[in-house]
């Protein structure tokens, strides 16, 4: 199976793999996703990658590592409810523990080792040991500073995005995870110095219901959030599209000196999610559009709930990023029998119908790309073009009536020009 891009240039590249035994079972006693850092490290291994990579025993994050993002009172709650799995305490819920993030015992320690794991990937690409340095068991980008949060304890991908600003002044981070990733746009949403790019499924009630167009960071980082939202069945060949045409955008006007990328399989199809029908094909060619840039490059893994098609997913992406071409026959190995009943590396699209209207994409396109010309000259900028109801337009007072529509001002000194089913919003 090609994972493209094989070339010399590829094979040549150098890349840290993080892993180590403790490690992948630590990570395996996360409930949602049971036994899939072994499953995923299991097949990477029966192709034979591990050799063309160098293995880099993860660290435990410290207390004091952690709390470079997360408050020190969430940290200490988790450490003390993490020794017991105490899931009555009154607290855990003003700190996100419960629902979708439940309280296990040693899960303080899960946590630790996440993190800890991305910032040993972050250390080896400061210290140039590697080109491209990896951890799938990463990627929980839910996670805010003082809240677990879709089945996220710890931000790891914060804490390599912070490391990785040791040395680098520009950290470009991207997330093709079906969910968008709240977090870390949340963590950097006042700076110009973290851009943050996601491309993510945006409909009414599905988590975590933010990611808008119109969502562009605040303050100094306003225009570092770029958001894409996404509508189900979105296929490979459209997804890598519109990919390609905003990173192509981002790289010009942000010129980053490394990328964070986060490659959440819940897009695949065939996941329970049962929203996007991309393959790591498609997945793939978003990868190597990125790694054409030559930067220092963090992979982390994250969402993918149908188990044996993310270890798939990240095999492929290995392979890619490797240089290296995979036969489509699954080999024989411990966890062989999950692969049935083809037993191919493969993954086929469903039927399932693509939601995305071309002229909405094209107009997604359209308004980031206007909104970082017009904000190249200083001058006007165009927000967002999206429909808005007589909600959206509380706390906003109407200006004048034109003949198309009303000109309203809103707080933060916003113009918004409202017509019948479009809204072009602009402000300096």
């Amino acid at each position: 199976m090609s994972s493209r891009g094989n070339s010399e240039d590829d094979r040549k590249r150098k890349v840290s793999y993080v892993y180590s035994p403790d490690y992948i079972q630590t990570c395996d006693s996360l409930s949602k996703v049971p036994n899939r850092a072994n499953m995923v490290h299991s097949l990477i291994e029966a192709y034979g990658l591990l050799q063309h990579m160098s293995i880099v025993k993860p660290h435990m994050a410290t207390m004091e590592d952690m709390a470079k993002f997360h408050t020190d009172s969430y940290l200490e709650h988790l450490h003390k409810i993490s020794q017991d799995g105490d899931n009555d305490d009154p607290q855990s819920a003003d700190y996100g523990l419960g629902y979708d993030c439940p309280v296990v015992e040693g899960i303080f320690e899960y946590a630790a080792a996440v993190g800890g794991a991305t910032v040993t990937a972050a250390q080896c690409l400061l210290e140039q040991k590697c080109d491209v340095a990896i951890n799938w068991a990463g990627g929980w980008h839910h996670a805010k500073k003082d809240e677990a949060s879709g089945f996220c304890y710890v931000n790891d991908a914060v804490l390599g995005i912070l490391k990785l600003r040791e040395k680098y002044e520009r950290v470009l981070y991207v997330d093709v995870d079906l969910h968008h990733g709240d977090g870390v746009e949340e963590a950097f949403s006042f700076t110009s110095k973290v851009m943050t790019v996601s491309l993510h499924k945006f409909s009414p009630g599905f988590f975590p219901g933010t990611g808008d167009l119109c969502d562009t960071g605040l303050g100094k980082g306003r225009w570092y959030a770029v958001n894409v939202p996404l509508e189900d069945g979105i296929g490979d060949d459209r997804y890598s599209q519109v990919f390609t045409r905003v990173l192509q955008e981002v790289r010009a006007q942000f010129n980053p000196e490394a990328v964070v990328m986060q490659l959440g399989a819940d897009t695949m199809a065939g996941d329970p999610m049962c929203s996007f029908n991309m393959t790591p094909v498609g997945v793939g060619r978003c990868l190597q559009y990125v790694l054409q840039w030559q930067l220092p490059t963090l992979l982390l893994g994250g969402g993918g709930y149908n188990l044996a098609n993310t270890a798939r997913c990240w095999t492929y992406l290995t392979a890619a990023v490797l240089g290296r071409t995979l036969s489509s026959e699954i080999p024989d190995h411990e966890f062989f029998t999950e692969y049935g009943p083809d037993y191919s590396l493969e993954i086929s699209p469903s039927c399932r119908p693509d939601r995305n209207d071309s002229k909405h994409l094209e107009q997604v396109i359209s308004t980031i790309k206007a909104g970082y010309a017009l904000d190249s000259w200083k001058v006007w900028r165009i927000v967002c073009l999206s429909q808005l109801s007589i909600e959206d337009v509380e706390d906003m007072w109407i200006f004048g009536l034109t003949i198309t529509g009303f000109l309203l001002i809103g707080v933060g000194g916003y113009l918004v020009f409202w017509k019948f089913g479009e809204t072009g919003a602009i402000g300096v």
